[in-house]
């Protein structure tokens, strides 16, 4: 069996930018002296007299943005997720959030799969934050495909939107010439009967391995990949928790403020049911091999199989 393509989301913004600013002439690119590793490079390349580098200064980045955007521009903040979610958050909330400006914000190098860099960089409340701001989308996408697809229906989208990408290199398992993205659309990967795993982000493809684990233990699972955080795909969550009876999350993110909460908000108020959520457990990341870093929180196949398992054993 061939491996899959790896190809890592940062990546995958880039190009999408260069693909949509031959397009549209209205997308400016904006990156804080990062431009090589959130990938924004290849937009500047193409189109230099429409990308600015502002250097690290990432609230005025936000600022510069919001004024760009009330011109009539489609302007594309980036930076890694700790800088533009987390150093400039009032700025977002405040210049971006609140007059509701058509602003996109794609944050990379998010989660422990930042690796080396350490828990400083790690930024693991992103989703968090972010889910706070009235109005605010945000997607956390898969793969290449997805990502594409997520960055194109951002621009479409008016309003402000945040895009969380990652550093390390993802197999590619959706099929370009048949994946549909909606925004607030949950994705059904594969129907089950004993256990609904809502995934996001790189864990997509982790809960996918684990549905062939869990099968072989006779176990089924129903695999859903929620790459809108917010608006979350209610009608999605409530169906699938009323068939299977037990949920999972799984996201590369704090268990507080992201997918599973989220999910769990929706379940408390239209269809409770007993609720396990994986992902990092109220603590800071570490440096150390991303794919390491993964195995050790549990975060990738392995992991979830041995926590559905137990889940459900329990329950």
């Amino acid at each position: 069996m061939l491996e899959m393509k790896k190809v890592a989301t940062r990546d995958s913004y880039g190009n999408a930018l260069v693909e949509l600013g031959k397009e549209h002439e209205d997308i400016v690119v904006l990156d804080a002296d990062l431009a090589g590793s959130t990938k924004t490079g290849v937009f500047r390349k193409a189109f230099p007299e429409r990308h600015m580098n502002i250097g690290i200064a990432e609230a005025n980045m936000v600022g510069i943005a919001a004024g760009l955007a009330a011109c009539g521009k489609v302007p594309f903040i980036s930076s890694f997720a700790m800088f533009v979610a987390g150093r400039a958050y009032e700025q977002v909330r405040n210049g971006v959030g609140y007059p509701h400006l058509n602003v996109k914000i794609g944050a990379t190098h998010a989660g422990i799969s930042v690796g080396e860099d350490g828990a400083t960089h790690q930024c693991l409340e992103d989703m968090a934050l972010m889910r706070q701001i009235p109005g605010m989308v945000v997607i956390n996408p898969a793969d290449d495909v997805e990502a594409r697809a997520a960055v194109k229906a951002a621009y479409e989208h008016v309003g402000p939107v945040y895009l969380r990408f990652g550093r390390l290199a993802v197999p590619v398992y959706n099929d370009p010439e048949t994946y549909q993205f909606e925004i607030g659309k949950g994705v059904v990967i594969k129907e089950g009967t004993d256990v609904t795993i809502f995934a996001t982000g790189l864990c997509v493809k982790e809960a996918i391995e684990a549905e062939a684990l869990l099968a072989a233990d006779g176990i089924s699972a129903e695999i859903i990949d929620i790459h809108t955080i917010k608006p979350i795909d209610r009608e999605l969550v409530v169906k699938s928790a009323l068939k299977t009876g037990k949920v999972v999350t799984v996201e590369e993110h704090s268990i507080i403020g992201g997918l599973g909460s989220a999910v769990a908000e929706v379940l408390s108020e239209e269809a409770p049911t007993k609720l396990l959520r994986i992902g990092v457990r109220d603590v800071f990341g570490e440096s150390g091999p991303a794919l390491e870093l993964i195995h050790k929180y549990e975060l990738d196949a392995e992991g979830i199989h041995k926590q559905v398992k137990a889940f459900l054993k329990n329950n």
